[in-house]
């Protein structure tokens, strides 16, 4: 896959200025999965009236899951935004997507669960789970994170029957006991612990399965609207250094965002998502994704992904991830002091 992206350099970024309010909106397609914690610095912006302080007017599209998200991308109806991990791959395969930061590590919140009555049973004897069904969204973050659980406790693939349903439908099915297994993420893993008393029997982090969180642009519109990418990179980055800085507004506004995504969640639950989800700055990002001295961070975490989804006949062959995931635009919001100061404001508060 040629990366287009090349020739995106620094000395652009010099030159670039974070516009004030009075000057003109451009408008940008963000698309994203609602009542997710990755997408809550969208919601902040949004509240707080940044998106207007860099000059951008955001056209919000939301999608159930990555697969219908990234498929979308074909006809345009989105310039970025965030996803998980393998639709991220699975896009930079068919669609020509790029990755050009992290939204968070949801290792610890893509898990299987199992129904609180058969818990205890599965838990002393993983075995157990030879023949029953796993009911999963397929080609997802937990499908892979799913999949490492079972090679931890020693099992194939095979020995378990996976059944292919969206995240509101299984959670229907354990809730009613047509289900004893699920593979979901959060919020929804905290559904399933309040309506079904299920617990958690293995998370991608318990099986050493790094489940990053994409930042996403189609490769046309990166090529054509870069400094508005970098734009949307800062307002996103500033979403999190915000919510750092001031925990509790950003616990209320993310419950309400929640809400207007068709889903509440206790003040509880929404503790454990800030607990369990590390997020990262502008120059924590840089580093992980730094190649310096060969592959980066991120591309190993890409690498993974992309051998799973690989490995179950979803794609051809595993992409190069230098082919895909970019810090360009990262370096350009870094480069530029006033976009920079944006998107770092609160880091040090």
């Amino acid at each position: 896959m040629k990366r287009i992206v090349a020739g995106l350099g620094i000395a652009a970024a010099l030159a670039f200025a974070a516009p004030s309010p009075s000057q003109a909106q451009t408008a940008i397609g963000v698309s994203y999965q609602p009542s997710l914690y990755w997408a809550l610095p969208f919601h902040y912006a949004t509240v707080k009236g940044w998106w207007k302080e860099v000059g951008l007017t955001p056209n919000f599209s939301t999608f159930p899951a990555g697969a219908p998200q990234i498929a979308a991308s074909a006809a345009k109806s989105w310039d970025v935004g965030g996803t998980g991990s393998v639709p991220a791959v699975l896009g930079a395969v068919r669609f020509n997507i790029l990755t050009i930061g992290i939204t968070n590590d949801e290792s610890k919140t893509n898990a299987m669960m199992v129904r609180g009555d058969k818990f205890d049973a599965i838990k002393a004897d993983p075995k157990l789970l030879k023949g029953q069904k796993l009911l999963l969204t397929t080609n997802s973050t937990v499908d892979y994170a799913a999949r490492k659980c079972l090679t931890k406790f020693g099992l194939q693939n095979n020995d378990m029957q996976f059944v292919n349903l969206g995240q509101a439908q299984i959670i229907t099915a354990i809730t009613s006991n047509n289900g004893d297994v699920a593979g979901v993420w959060a919020p929804n893993t905290y559904t399933l612990e309040e309506r079904a008393n299920a617990k958690y029997l293995c998370s991608g982090a318990d099986a050493n399965a790094i489940v990053p969180g994409a930042l996403i642009v189609r490769g046309d519109f990166a090529k054509e609207r870069p400094d508005d990418v970098a734009k949307f990179l800062a307002v996103f980055l500033r979403g999190w250094s915000w919510a750092k800085a001031n925990p509790a507004e950003a616990r209320t506004l993310a419950l309400d965002f929640y809400k207007q995504g068709g889903l509440e969640v206790t003040p509880k639950a929404m503790d454990q998502e800030f607990a369990l989800r590390p997020t990262f700055g502008l120059d924590e990002q840089l580093k992980l994704m730094a190649r310096g001295s060969g592959a980066s961070t991120v591309d190993g975490w890409f690498s993974e992904i992309g051998k799973f989804i690989t490995e179950v006949g979803t794609i051809p062959s595993n992409p190069d991830a230098k082919s895909y995931v970019t810090d360009d635009f990262l370096k350009r919001v870094a480069a530029d002091p006033k976009l920079r100061a944006f998107a770092t404001e609160f880091d040090k508060k």
